[in-house]
């Protein structure tokens, strides 16, 4: 599983002109399931966002963690995350089909809701207009078999 996390002063997407999930502070998640991906994955990606300490203390120093930051979470299913681009053209058969995807996703949401995240969400498979005002700017990569 990969993700791309953006500590965001907002976040938004819309979905046929109308907002679908917004937030203020927080994490904008941009959230790719592999083919091969399980509940392992799922479960390592959500404790590792979760837990993320990239938000500023008193000294200014990045060790805050989301939940002491009161972060919210904007969390968006995007295939992209696995294109093999050895040709000009990327190819997306690594990225789970959306019987496989699909739970992964819910489940990484659920998870981070489980631990008491406002998280709001695009809509798998739809087009989508996502709309951020980075903070930082912090952008973090993570890819579970890296964790």
């Amino acid at each position: 599983m990969r993700a791309v996390v953006t500590r965001v002063k907002n976040a938004s997407v819309v979905i046929d002109g109308e907002t679908k999930g917004a937030i203020g502070t927080g994490f904008l998640v941009l959230l790719g399931v592999h083919q091969d991906d399980t509940q392992a994955q799922a479960l390592k990606i959500a404790d590792k966002i979760c837990g993320l300490r990239v938000f500023e203390d008193a000294q200014g120093k990045m060790n805050v963690n989301p939940s002491d930051a009161g972060a919210e979470l904007l969390i968006i299913s995007q295939f992209t995350l696995f294109a093999d681009c050895k040709s000009r053209r990327p190819g997306f058969s690594l990225a789970a089909r959306p019987e496989t995807a699909v739970p992964l996703y819910k489940l990484v949401i659920e998870e981070c809701r489980k631990r008491g995240f406002k998280v709001e969400t695009g809509e798998f498979g739809a087009d989508m207009q996502v709309f951020s005002q980075n903070d930082g700017p912090v952008t973090i990569l993570l890819d579970t078999n890296e964790l």
